[in-house]
Protein backbone atom coordinates (compact mmCIF):
# COMPACT_ATOMS: atom_id res chain seq x y z
CA UNK A 1 0.00 0.00 0.00
CA UNK A 2 1.93 7.23 0.32
CA UNK A 3 5.11 9.23 -0.24
CA UNK A 4 4.00 12.46 1.03
CA UNK A 5 6.29 14.50 3.54
CA UNK A 6 8.51 11.88 4.38
CA UNK A 7 6.81 9.84 7.38
CA UNK A 8 8.53 9.55 10.48
CA UNK A 9 10.58 6.24 10.42
CA UNK A 10 10.20 3.84 12.71
CA UNK A 11 13.49 2.65 14.10
CA UNK A 12 15.17 -0.85 14.05
CA UNK A 13 17.66 -2.84 11.97
CA UNK A 14 16.01 -2.62 8.47
CA UNK A 15 13.77 0.80 7.45
CA UNK A 16 12.26 1.70 4.26
CA UNK A 17 9.37 3.40 3.27
CA UNK A 18 5.86 2.34 3.23
CA UNK A 19 4.49 0.46 0.72
CA UNK A 20 2.24 3.76 -1.27
CA UNK A 21 0.62 1.09 -2.48
CA UNK A 22 -1.16 -2.67 -2.43
CA UNK A 23 -1.69 -4.71 -2.64
CA UNK A 24 -1.52 -4.35 -0.28
CA UNK A 25 -3.81 0.74 -0.95
CA UNK A 26 -3.93 0.09 2.41
CA UNK A 27 -1.08 2.24 3.49
CA UNK A 28 -0.70 5.79 2.71
CA UNK A 29 1.59 3.08 2.62
CA UNK A 30 -0.04 -2.72 1.57
CA UNK A 31 -1.73 -4.78 1.17
CA UNK A 32 -0.38 -4.63 0.87
CA UNK A 33 1.22 -1.67 0.32
CA UNK A 34 3.63 3.15 -0.18
CA UNK A 35 6.86 4.20 0.17
CA UNK A 36 8.23 0.77 0.39
CA UNK A 37 9.16 -0.50 3.57
CA UNK A 38 12.07 -2.33 4.42
CA UNK A 39 12.04 -5.85 4.56
CA UNK A 40 12.98 -6.47 7.91
CA UNK A 41 12.97 -2.61 8.34
CA UNK A 42 11.46 -1.38 11.35
CA UNK A 43 11.22 1.79 9.75
CA UNK A 44 8.37 1.85 6.72
CA UNK A 45 6.86 4.94 6.14
CA UNK A 46 4.51 2.65 4.48
CA UNK A 47 2.22 4.47 1.64
CA UNK A 48 -0.76 2.94 -0.57
CA UNK A 49 -0.99 -0.76 -0.55
CA UNK A 50 -3.36 -2.62 1.60
CA UNK A 51 -2.77 -0.99 5.42
CA UNK A 52 -5.51 -1.34 8.56
CA UNK A 53 -5.71 -0.45 11.65
CA UNK A 54 -7.09 -2.86 13.58
CA UNK A 55 -10.38 -1.83 15.30
CA UNK A 56 -10.78 -3.71 18.04
CA UNK A 57 -7.81 -5.59 19.26
CA UNK A 58 -5.97 -7.85 17.11
CA UNK A 59 -8.07 -9.57 14.55
CA UNK A 60 -5.00 -12.54 13.73
CA UNK A 61 -6.30 -14.16 16.81
CA UNK A 62 -5.99 -17.48 14.51
CA UNK A 63 -2.00 -16.72 13.98
CA UNK A 64 -0.44 -14.73 17.22
CA UNK A 65 1.08 -16.89 20.05
CA UNK A 66 3.68 -18.88 18.82
CA UNK A 67 4.23 -19.82 15.33
CA UNK A 68 3.15 -23.65 14.86
CA UNK A 69 5.44 -26.39 13.84
CA UNK A 70 5.24 -26.11 9.17
CA UNK A 71 3.55 -29.16 8.01
CA UNK A 72 4.72 -31.07 4.64
CA UNK A 73 1.75 -32.03 1.78
CA UNK A 74 -0.02 -29.33 2.53
CA UNK A 75 -2.59 -29.13 -0.43
CA UNK A 76 -2.66 -26.56 -3.10
CA UNK A 77 -5.08 -23.43 -3.02
CA UNK A 78 -8.14 -23.46 -4.77
CA UNK A 79 -7.31 -21.82 -8.08
CA UNK A 80 -3.74 -21.75 -8.54
CA UNK A 81 -2.30 -23.92 -10.53
CA UNK A 82 -5.20 -26.61 -10.58
CA UNK A 83 -5.87 -26.70 -14.22
CA UNK A 84 -9.24 -26.31 -13.80
CA UNK A 85 -11.45 -25.82 -17.00
CA UNK A 86 -12.36 -21.90 -17.45
CA UNK A 87 -15.41 -20.17 -17.80
CA UNK A 88 -16.04 -16.81 -18.41
CA UNK A 89 -18.36 -16.09 -15.45
CA UNK A 90 -18.54 -13.39 -12.19
CA UNK A 91 -19.98 -11.27 -11.17
CA UNK A 92 -21.10 -8.40 -13.27
CA UNK A 93 -19.19 -4.88 -12.09
CA UNK A 94 -19.90 -1.51 -12.47
CA UNK A 95 -18.70 -0.08 -15.91
CA UNK A 96 -18.46 3.65 -17.51
CA UNK A 97 -17.36 3.42 -21.07
CA UNK A 98 -16.07 7.64 -20.82
CA UNK A 99 -13.83 6.61 -18.28
CA UNK A 100 -9.80 6.66 -19.20
CA UNK A 101 -8.56 2.98 -19.52
CA UNK A 102 -5.39 1.79 -18.75
CA UNK A 103 -2.67 0.20 -21.44
CA UNK A 104 -4.70 -3.35 -20.74
CA UNK A 105 -7.82 -1.74 -21.46
CA UNK A 106 -9.39 -1.52 -17.14
CA UNK A 107 -10.82 1.80 -16.27
CA UNK A 108 -10.06 2.30 -12.06
CA UNK A 109 -13.21 0.10 -10.13
CA UNK A 110 -16.21 2.04 -9.72
CA UNK A 111 -18.69 1.56 -6.95
CA UNK A 112 -22.24 1.11 -6.48
CA UNK A 113 -23.98 3.57 -4.20
CA UNK A 114 -26.25 1.86 -2.35
CA UNK A 115 -24.94 -0.82 0.70
CA UNK A 116 -27.34 -3.70 -0.62
CA UNK A 117 -25.89 -3.32 -4.26
CA UNK A 118 -22.41 -2.87 -2.84
CA UNK A 119 -23.00 -6.17 -0.22
CA UNK A 120 -24.13 -8.43 -3.39
CA UNK A 121 -21.25 -7.11 -5.49
CA UNK A 122 -19.26 -8.32 -2.58
CA UNK A 123 -20.57 -11.19 -2.35
CA UNK A 124 -20.14 -12.46 -5.85
CA UNK A 125 -16.51 -11.22 -5.73
CA UNK A 126 -15.21 -13.26 -3.11
CA UNK A 127 -17.38 -16.02 -4.55
CA UNK A 128 -15.59 -15.92 -7.97
CA UNK A 129 -12.00 -15.28 -6.78
CA UNK A 130 -12.05 -18.61 -4.71
CA UNK A 131 -13.97 -20.44 -7.63
CA UNK A 132 -11.13 -22.40 -9.47
CA UNK A 133 -13.23 -22.30 -12.47
CA UNK A 134 -13.17 -18.54 -13.11
CA UNK A 135 -11.42 -17.75 -15.90
CA UNK A 136 -7.51 -16.49 -15.25
CA UNK A 137 -7.77 -13.38 -17.10
CA UNK A 138 -10.71 -12.03 -15.10
CA UNK A 139 -8.86 -12.43 -12.13
CA UNK A 140 -6.79 -9.03 -11.82
CA UNK A 141 -10.24 -7.18 -12.63
CA UNK A 142 -12.45 -8.71 -9.82
CA UNK A 143 -9.63 -8.67 -7.72
CA UNK A 144 -9.08 -5.10 -8.33
CA UNK A 145 -12.41 -4.54 -7.67
CA UNK A 146 -12.53 -6.23 -4.34
CA UNK A 147 -9.36 -4.31 -3.24
CA UNK A 148 -10.92 -0.91 -4.03
CA UNK A 149 -14.47 -1.80 -2.11
CA UNK A 150 -12.27 -3.07 0.48
CA UNK A 151 -10.31 0.52 0.51
CA UNK A 152 -13.14 2.70 0.16
CA UNK A 153 -15.09 0.60 3.43
CA UNK A 154 -11.68 0.95 5.82
CA UNK A 155 -12.39 4.49 5.78
CA UNK A 156 -16.59 4.76 5.38
CA UNK A 157 -17.14 2.78 8.61
CA UNK A 158 -21.11 3.35 8.79
CA UNK A 159 -20.98 2.18 4.96
CA UNK A 160 -19.35 -0.72 5.85
CA UNK A 161 -20.97 -1.75 8.98
CA UNK A 162 -23.98 -1.44 6.66
CA UNK A 163 -22.69 -3.85 4.18
CA UNK A 164 -21.24 -6.28 6.29
CA UNK A 165 -24.62 -6.76 7.54
CA UNK A 166 -26.03 -7.45 4.45
CA UNK A 167 -23.44 -10.25 3.25
CA UNK A 168 -24.18 -13.88 3.68
CA UNK A 169 -22.53 -14.94 7.18
CA UNK A 170 -19.91 -16.70 5.06
CA UNK A 171 -18.00 -13.44 3.56
CA UNK A 172 -18.39 -11.71 7.10
CA UNK A 173 -15.64 -12.70 8.90
CA UNK A 174 -13.44 -12.67 5.71
CA UNK A 175 -14.79 -8.40 5.52
CA UNK A 176 -13.33 -8.28 9.10
CA UNK A 177 -10.03 -9.54 8.14
CA UNK A 178 -9.61 -7.30 5.23
CA UNK A 179 -11.01 -4.30 7.24
CA UNK A 180 -9.10 -4.89 9.85
CA UNK A 181 -5.87 -5.15 8.13
CA UNK A 182 -6.17 -1.72 6.09
CA UNK A 183 -7.47 0.12 9.28
CA UNK A 184 -4.29 -0.79 10.59
CA UNK A 185 -2.55 0.56 7.98
CA UNK A 186 -4.71 3.71 7.48
CA UNK A 187 -3.99 3.97 11.94
CA UNK A 188 -0.11 4.05 11.00
CA UNK A 189 -0.28 7.12 8.90
CA UNK A 190 -3.37 9.28 10.20
CA UNK A 191 -2.35 12.92 10.69
CA UNK A 192 0.30 12.60 7.74
CA UNK A 193 0.47 15.11 4.63
CA UNK A 194 -0.59 13.63 1.49
CA UNK A 195 2.20 13.50 -1.46
CA UNK A 196 1.93 15.88 -4.17
CA UNK A 197 5.04 13.69 -5.80
CA UNK A 198 4.73 10.12 -6.95
CA UNK A 199 7.83 7.52 -6.24
CA UNK A 200 11.05 6.69 -8.51
CA UNK A 201 9.39 3.21 -9.05
CA UNK A 202 8.61 0.58 -11.82
CA UNK A 203 5.60 -1.95 -11.48
CA UNK A 204 6.35 -5.05 -12.88
CA UNK A 205 4.49 -8.36 -13.17
CA UNK A 206 5.14 -10.50 -9.75
CA UNK A 207 6.25 -13.94 -9.82
CA UNK A 208 3.47 -16.66 -10.95
CA UNK A 209 1.21 -17.39 -8.01
CA UNK A 210 2.09 -20.90 -7.56
CA UNK A 211 5.36 -20.10 -7.19
CA UNK A 212 5.28 -18.02 -4.78
CA UNK A 213 2.88 -19.92 -3.13
CA UNK A 214 5.34 -22.80 -3.34
CA UNK A 215 8.22 -20.62 -2.34
CA UNK A 216 6.26 -19.72 1.11
CA UNK A 217 5.68 -23.08 2.00
CA UNK A 218 9.16 -23.97 1.57
CA UNK A 219 10.76 -21.19 3.66
CA UNK A 220 7.64 -22.33 6.08
CA UNK A 221 8.88 -25.62 6.29
CA UNK A 222 12.60 -24.91 6.49
CA UNK A 223 12.06 -22.23 9.04
CA UNK A 224 8.53 -22.57 11.52
CA UNK A 225 7.11 -19.30 10.00
CA UNK A 226 4.05 -19.56 8.92
CA UNK A 227 3.45 -19.61 4.97
CA UNK A 228 0.66 -17.48 5.39
CA UNK A 229 2.69 -15.02 7.12
CA UNK A 230 5.24 -14.75 5.19
CA UNK A 231 2.70 -13.95 1.69
CA UNK A 232 0.94 -11.20 3.78
CA UNK A 233 4.59 -9.51 4.45
CA UNK A 234 5.10 -10.02 0.57
CA UNK A 235 2.49 -8.03 -0.02
CA UNK A 236 2.31 -5.33 2.13
CA UNK A 237 6.00 -4.65 1.33
CA UNK A 238 6.05 -4.99 -2.47
CA UNK A 239 2.85 -5.95 -3.73
CA UNK A 240 3.94 -9.48 -4.22
CA UNK A 241 6.54 -8.34 -5.64
CA UNK A 242 5.39 -5.86 -7.93
CA UNK A 243 7.23 -2.44 -6.67
CA UNK A 244 10.47 -2.87 -8.03
CA UNK A 245 12.18 0.28 -7.00
CA UNK A 246 14.37 1.34 -3.26
CA UNK A 247 12.54 3.33 -0.48
CA UNK A 248 14.07 6.69 0.65
CA UNK A 249 15.74 4.31 3.52
CA UNK A 250 17.25 1.84 0.65
CA UNK A 251 15.31 -0.98 1.29
CA UNK A 252 15.75 -3.08 -1.59
CA UNK A 253 13.78 -6.57 -3.09
CA UNK A 254 10.30 -8.10 -2.78
CA UNK A 255 11.01 -8.04 1.10
CA UNK A 256 12.46 -5.27 1.49
CA UNK A 257 15.67 -5.63 3.38
CA UNK A 258 18.39 -2.93 3.64
CA UNK A 259 21.96 -4.66 2.02
CA UNK A 260 23.19 -4.43 6.13
CA UNK A 261 20.79 -6.54 6.83
CA UNK A 262 20.92 -8.13 4.32
CA UNK A 263 24.70 -9.11 4.63
CA UNK A 264 24.23 -10.56 8.20
CA UNK A 265 25.38 -14.01 8.50
CA UNK A 266 22.50 -16.06 8.01
CA UNK A 267 20.05 -13.90 6.01
CA UNK A 268 20.73 -13.24 2.66
CA UNK A 269 23.18 -16.16 2.63
CA UNK A 270 24.77 -14.65 -0.75
CA UNK A 271 21.65 -14.83 -2.76
CA UNK A 272 19.90 -11.66 -4.53
CA UNK A 273 17.87 -9.25 -2.79
CA UNK A 274 15.78 -8.50 -5.67
CA UNK A 275 15.43 -12.38 -6.60
CA UNK A 276 12.01 -13.60 -4.68
CA UNK A 277 13.24 -17.55 -4.27
CA UNK A 278 16.14 -15.84 -2.38
CA UNK A 279 14.07 -12.92 -0.44
CA UNK A 280 10.86 -14.91 0.75
CA UNK A 281 13.70 -17.39 2.89
CA UNK A 282 15.86 -14.92 3.83
CA UNK A 283 12.52 -12.98 5.48
CA UNK A 284 11.67 -15.90 6.88
CA UNK A 285 15.22 -16.50 8.76
CA UNK A 286 14.91 -12.85 9.74
CA UNK A 287 11.45 -13.40 11.59
CA UNK A 288 13.27 -16.09 13.40
CA UNK A 289 16.20 -14.48 14.41
CA UNK A 290 14.28 -11.40 15.64
CA UNK A 291 12.19 -14.10 17.88
CA UNK A 292 8.93 -14.79 15.94
CA UNK A 293 8.77 -18.70 16.54
CA UNK A 294 8.12 -17.76 19.86
CA UNK A 295 5.82 -15.04 19.21
CA UNK A 296 4.95 -13.53 15.44
CA UNK A 297 4.36 -10.24 16.76
CA UNK A 298 7.73 -9.98 18.01
CA UNK A 299 8.82 -11.20 15.23
CA UNK A 300 7.44 -8.54 13.04
CA UNK A 301 8.05 -5.70 15.21
CA UNK A 302 11.91 -6.40 14.42
CA UNK A 303 10.24 -5.95 10.33
CA UNK A 304 8.79 -2.90 11.23
CA UNK A 305 7.84 -1.10 14.67
CA UNK A 306 4.89 -0.44 15.02
CA UNK A 307 2.17 -2.90 16.22
CA UNK A 308 -0.03 -1.52 13.69
CA UNK A 309 1.93 -3.32 11.18
CA UNK A 310 2.14 -6.44 13.08
CA UNK A 311 -2.09 -6.15 13.21
CA UNK A 312 -2.00 -5.36 9.47
CA UNK A 313 0.19 -8.24 8.95
CA UNK A 314 -1.57 -10.87 11.50
CA UNK A 315 -4.94 -9.86 9.72
CA UNK A 316 -3.80 -10.57 6.49
CA UNK A 317 -2.22 -13.93 7.51
CA UNK A 318 -5.32 -14.97 9.73
CA UNK A 319 -7.68 -14.41 6.36
CA UNK A 320 -5.10 -16.88 4.74
CA UNK A 321 -5.04 -19.34 7.18
CA UNK A 322 -8.65 -19.52 7.64
CA UNK A 323 -9.26 -19.68 3.99
CA UNK A 324 -6.15 -20.52 1.51
CA UNK A 325 -8.24 -19.68 -1.13
CA UNK A 326 -8.34 -16.08 -0.38
CA UNK A 327 -4.98 -15.83 -1.74
CA UNK A 328 -6.16 -15.90 -4.81
CA UNK A 329 -7.26 -12.31 -4.96
CA UNK A 330 -4.62 -11.05 -2.54
CA UNK A 331 -2.09 -11.71 -5.46
CA UNK A 332 -4.03 -10.06 -8.06
CA UNK A 333 -4.09 -6.98 -5.94
CA UNK A 334 -3.19 -4.40 -7.41
CA UNK A 335 -0.59 -0.64 -6.59
CA UNK A 336 -2.60 2.01 -4.31
CA UNK A 337 -0.72 5.13 -4.16
CA UNK A 338 -2.21 7.29 -1.54
CA UNK A 339 -1.63 10.69 -2.67
CA UNK A 340 -2.73 14.53 -2.45
CA UNK A 341 -4.37 13.86 -5.35
CA UNK A 342 -6.42 10.53 -3.85
CA UNK A 343 -5.60 6.88 -3.96
CA UNK A 344 -3.92 6.36 -7.13
CA UNK A 345 -3.69 3.38 -9.15
CA UNK A 346 0.07 2.99 -10.28
CA UNK A 347 -0.56 -0.26 -12.80
CA UNK A 348 2.01 -2.49 -14.05
CA UNK A 349 3.96 -0.32 -16.88
CA UNK A 350 4.31 2.47 -14.49
CA UNK A 351 8.16 3.64 -14.84
CA UNK A 352 9.12 6.44 -13.21
CA UNK A 353 13.74 7.33 -13.10
CA UNK A 354 13.19 10.11 -10.69
CA UNK A 355 9.89 11.50 -8.75
CA UNK A 356 7.18 12.72 -10.64
CA UNK A 357 4.30 15.70 -9.47
CA UNK A 358 1.11 14.37 -9.20
CA UNK A 359 -0.15 16.57 -11.43
CA UNK A 360 2.46 16.10 -14.04
CA UNK A 361 1.29 12.12 -14.04
CA UNK A 362 -2.23 12.47 -14.42
CA UNK A 363 -1.95 14.30 -17.76
CA UNK A 364 -0.07 11.35 -18.60
CA UNK A 365 -2.26 8.88 -17.28
CA UNK A 366 -5.46 9.87 -16.35
CA UNK A 367 -7.22 6.32 -15.52
CA UNK A 368 -5.16 6.15 -12.52
CA UNK A 369 -7.00 8.62 -10.45
CA UNK A 370 -9.98 7.63 -8.69
CA UNK A 371 -13.68 8.25 -9.75
CA UNK A 372 -16.06 10.06 -7.23
CA UNK A 373 -17.01 7.33 -4.56
CA UNK A 374 -13.72 5.47 -5.63
CA UNK A 375 -10.89 6.78 -3.63
CA UNK A 376 -9.84 4.62 -0.45
CA UNK A 377 -8.09 6.81 1.91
Amino acid sequence: MSVPTAPPLARGPLRGLLLRAILLGSLPALVLLIPLGGCAAADKARQGLDSASTPNGTPAAAITGSAPAATSGASPVPGVGAGSQPIEEGPALPSDPSLPRSADGRHYPLLPRRPEELATLLSGLEQALRDPATAEADLPRLAHQQQVIYRVLAHRQELAAEVRRRLPPRWQPVADQHLAARRAFVAMHRGQRRSTMLPAWRIIPPEPAENLLALYRSASAETGIPWEVLAAVNLVESGMGRIDGVSVADAHGPMQFLPSTWAEPGIGNGGDIRRPADAIPAAARYLVRRGGLRDLRRGLWGYNNSRYYGDAVLAYAALLKADPAAYRGLFHWEIHYASAAGDLWLPVGYRQSKPIPVSRYLQQEPASAPPPGSSGE
